[in-house]
C-alpha cells in the first residue's frame, strides 16, 4: 500500500474546509481510561488525526449585546457547525485515507450514545463495555493541536477558545505533532473564574484534573457548571 505522508493528509484536509490538524501516536495515550482510549474503538490504531473548524468571531455578537443567544448554541456549537460544516470535511478526510488502503474511523465529538442500557455489558471477550466516548479535549492536546485552558474550554493559538473539533483513528503510523507547552495559551489569569463564578474554583482552591502526557502534565479547574452563581 501506498503510505501518504502527514503532509499530504494535512494539506488535502485544510483544502477541504479544516482550520486544524494534529497526529498524536497511539503510545500518547497510554494513560487513558480504558472506555476512552482509542483502542477501544478501532484496537488497530497507531494514530489519532484531530481536525477542527473555527468559530466565526461574530457567532458571538449577540450573546455579547444581550440580544440574541440562538445563532451560537444552533449554528457555531452543538448546531450545524459540528453536525455539518465540521463532519463533512472530516469524511472526505477519512476517504482520502482509505483511498491509499488504510483503515479510518471518522469519530463524531459529540457524548457516548444514550440509548445504551445501563446494564451493558462487554459484547466482545476481553473488550470493555459500551458505549465508549474519545474525550476529543484530550485527543487535541495529545495531538498537539492547542491545551485545556483551566475553564475546561479548549483553546488554540490560531482562534483561542472559538473552534470545535473530531477525530478519526487510523492503522496508518503517522509522525506526531509536538506537544503544546502547558500554559503557553492559557496564561492562568482566572479571568474564567469571574465570568462563571462558583462553577470554575480558583486555582488558590487547588482544586483541579490533572492528566501527563509523554513528559509534560496538562491541569484544569475541576468546573460543576450547575453551581454557576451568576444570575442574569
Amino acid at each position: 500500500m501506498e503510505k501518504p505522508t502527514k503532509e499530504r493528509i494535512r494539506e488535502y484536509a485544510i483544502s477541504r474546509g479544516l482550520d486544524l490538524f494534529g497526529v498524536a501516536n497511539i503510545e500518547r495515550f497510554k494513560d487513558a481510561p480504558a472506555r476512552m482510549h482509542p483502542a477501544a474503538i478501532f484496537p488497530e490504531a497507531r494514530s489519532v488525526i484531530v481536525v477542527g473548524r473555527r468559530i466565526v468571531r461574530g457567532g458571538w455578537r449577540g450573546i455579547e449585546e444581550g440580544t440574541y443567544w440562538p445563532n451560537y448554541s444552533h449554528f457555531d456549537y452543538s448546531g450545524l457547525l459540528n453536525t455539518h460544516f465540521l463532519q463533512l470535511p472530516l469524511y472526505e478526510t477519512a476517504c482520502f485515507i482509505e483511498d491509499f488502503g488504510w483503515e479510518a474511523v471518522p469519530v463524531y465529538s459529540g457524548m457516548a450514545c444514550k440509548d445504551s442500557p445501563p446494564d451493558s455489558f462487554p459484547r466482545r471477550p476481553g473488550q470493555v463495555s459500551p458505549d465508549v466516548n474519545l474525550a476529543i479535549r484530550i485527543a487535541g492536546t495529545a495531538a498537539g493541536v492547542g491545551e485545556i485552558g483551566w475553564s475546561k474550554v479548549f483553546l488554540t493559538k490560531k482562534f483561542g477558545p472559538r473552534q470545535r473539533l473530531a477525530a478519526i483513528l487510523t492503522d496508518l503510523e503517522l509522525e506526531p505533532d509536538p506537544l503544546i507547552e502547558p500554559n503557553s495559551i492559557c496564561r492562568l489569569d482566572m479571568a474564567c473564574v469571574k465570568g462563571c463564578p462558583g462553577a470554575i474554583p480558583h486555582i488558590r482552591e487547588k482544586k483541579f484534573i490533572e492528566i501527563r502526557i509523554e513528559d509534560k502534565t496538562y491541569r484544569w479547574g475541576a468546573v460543576d457548571m450547575g453551581k454557576c452563581t451568576l444570575m442574569y
